[in-house]
């Protein structure tokens, strides 16, 4: 991916001149598009495996954001948008499918910035992403990246953990996940890659992307082709190498740590199998 490539160099050569939570700072109003074009599948493959995704004739619901990143990147390192992109942090995002999508779908893609909003750890930014076929809306989410500076509401409390959902099962996340997802996926960001560009922005070692953690709990729930609409939060970074569990009730899942301390919570709702069977959400 040599655009990708080259927006990462230019965001590592103009982080150093953006001052995240600058008064007046505001958004580029461009809009990033890709034309219509089927997922490529090597690239599609190797994320399945990475995320345990198994059900071969459904799109995983959260690829078409990582066939958008390209775009959202090219975006967030352009001259013009206010913050560094070197260190953000994925905090939230929320993904509505409105209807089931598949490997050969042609896919029309559209990325761009829609809000500026002040986070109690630094600038949060709203990125938007849509995903068309034949000219229909087909996919949308929207996403949360932070970065983190001084603010005067830094020292508020964090919300309280959610009560814990039942135990399902145990992973051990590798020292290298990070440099594999972002392989897979074409997002590498230094805090996910090694202990000392991780330890540039803050954190002891390299750091699970959010976005890898979703994935994960969404593929192992039952029928995952079924899920149309998710919410996740990014509660705390998980750290690698790793241990941690995943737990679910059915709609709700959260991925918990060391301690019970919760890295991620999320909620999904489901189609039924006749309207996925007809291409409907």
């Amino acid at each position: 991916m040599p655009s990708l490539i080259l927006s990462l160099a230019r965001g590592a050569a103009t982080s150093p001149f953006k001052r995240a939570g600058r008064p007046g700072a505001t958004l580029p109003a461009d809009r990033h598009h890709l034309p219509a074009a089927p997922p490529a599948p090597g690239p599609l493959a190797a994320y399945r495996r990475l995320c345990g995704f198994t059900e071969p004739g459904a799109l995983p619901v959260t690829y078409p954001h990582v066939l958008a990143f390209p775009l959202a990147m090219r975006l967030m390192t352009g001259r013009r948008f206010p913050l560094p992109v070197t260190g953000l942090v994925h905090t939230w995002i929320e993904i509505t499918a409105h209807r089931a999508l598949h490997p050969t779908d042609e896919l029309e893609l559209t990325v761009y910035a829609d809000e500026l909003s002040p986070h109690r750890r630094g600038t949060e930014v709203t990125m938007v992403t849509e995903a068309r076929l034949a000219g229909e809306l087909a996919w949308e989410s929207r996403s949360g990246y932070l970065s983190r500076h001084a603010t005067r509401n830094e020292a508020a409390s964090t919300p309280a953990p959610p009560p814990a959902l039942p135990a399902v099962t145990e992973w051990r996340l590798p020292a290298d996940l990070g440099r594999r997802y972002g392989a897979a996926s074409g997002d590498r960001n230094p805090i996910h890659l090694y202990p000392l560009t991780a330890r540039l922005f803050g954190f002891p070692r390299a750091i699970a992307h959010g976005m890898w953690t979703v994935a994960r709990c969404l593929a192992e729930a039952p029928q995952p082709q079924l899920i149309h609409s998710v919410r996740a939060d990014f509660r705390a970074p998980v750290l690698l190498p790793g241990t941690v569990t995943y737990a679910s009730d059915g709609a709700a899942f959260q991925l918990r740590g060391d301690g019970g301390r919760v890295h991620l919570t999320g909620t999904t709702a489901r189609t039924s199998p006749e309207a996925a069977r007809d291409g409907r959400s």
